[in-house]
Order: C-alpha cells, then sequence, then structure tokens
C-alpha cells in the first residue's frame, strides 16, 4: 500500500543520512507528525545484548520523571486490605481467589497483577495464560509484594514494566507531540542514563548501538549514540 501524502510530506523532512542530536530528534518528530489527534512519540533502543544469556535479558521496571503512557488498570490480589484502601490506592479491582478464577475463564481486562506471596501458588499455574502477555507477577518486577497498596500507587503514578525482546530492543512511549521538548528530552535522557546502569557486566563493545525516536504513524529518525 501506498504510503499517504502526508506521510510522504513528513518523511521528505528527515535526512536518513543524518544522525539528530536528542534536541533536534524532539523537534524534527513533533514537526512529522501526521495524526489529527495528539501522537505519542515512541523510542526504540537497539542494545548490544545477547538475549539467549540470561544475565543479559534485561526486565524491571521504570518510572519516568513524566508519564505519558494510558493509564495502568491494576488487579490486586490480597485478602489482607480493604475494598476501601484499594480504590484510596487506585487500584481498579481487587479480589483473591474469585479473580484467580476468572482469569481461568478468560477475564484479562488488567495490565498488571499486584498480588502478596500467598497468591502466587495459584497464580503459577496460570503461566500459559498470563506468561505469553507479560502479566505473570514478579518479586523482581516489585509486583510480588507484603506492600500492595504502596505498590499499587506507584503504577498508578507511572511506574511501568520494560523488557528487551528477543533482539535486544527497548520500545517505549516517552512522550506526546502536544508535550513541551523539555520533558521528553528528559524521559529520553533518564531512560539512556537508566539503561546504562544496568549493563551486564559481560557486554563487550559499545553497549547502546542504535536509536530511533518515531511519532504514532510518523517517520522514524535516526539518533546519534553518544560514545
Amino acid at each position: 500500500m501506498a504510503k499517504n501524502k502526508k506521510y510522504t510530506a513528513a518523511k521528505a523532512l528527515v535526512d536518513s543520512k543524518k544522525l539528530y542530536t536528542i534536541e533536534e530528534a524532539v523537534a524534527l518528530a513533533k514537526k512529522t507528525s501526521t495524526t489529527k489527534f495528539d501522537s505519542s512519540i515512541e523510542i526504540a533502543i537497539k542494545l548490544n545484548l545477547d538475549t539467549t544469556k540470561a544475565e543479559q535479558q534485561l526486565r524491571g521496571t521504570i518510572a519516568l520523571p513524566y508519564y505519558f503512557g494510558k493509564q495502568t488498570r491494576v488487579l490486586v490480589l490480597s485478602d489482607d486490605v480493604t475494598s476501601t484502601q484499594a480504590k484510596e490506592a487506585g487500584a481498579d479491582y481487587l479480589g483473591g481467589k474469585d479473580k484467580i478464577d476468572e482469569i481461568k475463564g478468560g477475564w484479562l481486562d488488567f495490565d498488571v497483577i499486584i498480588t502478596t506471596p500467598k497468591f502466587m501458588p495459584e497464580l503459577s499455574k496460570l503461566g500459559k495464560i498470563l506468561g505469553p502477555k507479560g502479566l505473570m507477577p514478579n518479586p523482581k518486577l516489585g509486583t510480588v509484594t507484603p506492600d500492595v497498596l504502596k505498590v499499587t500507587k506507584e503504577f498508578k503514578k507511572g511506574k511501568m514494566n520494560y523488557r528487551t525482546d528477543t533482539y535486544g530492543n527497548i520500545h517505549m512511549v516517552i512522550g506526546k507531540v502536544s508535550a513541551a521538548a523539555e520533558k521528553v528530552i528528559a524521559n529520553i535522557n533518564a531512560l539512556l542514563e537508566f539503561l546504562l546502569s544496568k549493563r551486564p557486566s559481560t557486554v563487550k563493545g559499545d553497549y547502546v548501538q542504535k536509536i530511533y525516536l518515531c511519532t504514532t504513524m510518523g517517520p522514524s529518525i535516526k539518533v546519534g549514540v553518544s560514545k
């Protein structure tokens, strides 16, 4: 299918051979947005990782300075908190075995499960359902915790999961076209600093290999990687 005229015109503004600075790339991403709605600004970072090695499979949680993603729907599994406490913390759903039974029946209208260790034996039986969708709670992600209210508040404020794909790429929404450029730039810098802090000791050579920015349905913009 041929690209529409708006996309073609936007792509013509991008020099495919140039490595843009972060500031230039953000400005250009805003300029090349082709949608009538407020597009997201997305980043793709190619890391020099061998994901067949367990120690090079990056996964965890991150909270950027400014959150522009969708509101996270939180399911809390706990019998230690009341519905009022859960609601005040921002939880969308609260339950225990009843909710686990609903998941068995195909209910998946949530983005993250935050649970106490008590429910993990039952949840572990749902690996084939939750695993492929990245919904299985994990102590390393902070989603298996005795303090479900604290973690719920963190996720509702913008804390989110991240993980590399098979090829060592990280994809994330880091802004909106309508957002102040300074906020988008702050998010990019914070993400890069965070990923650098997570560099596995076994990685040899350049760690961050490629960085691209784009808006929803907009052209890709290659960002120069600082050595």
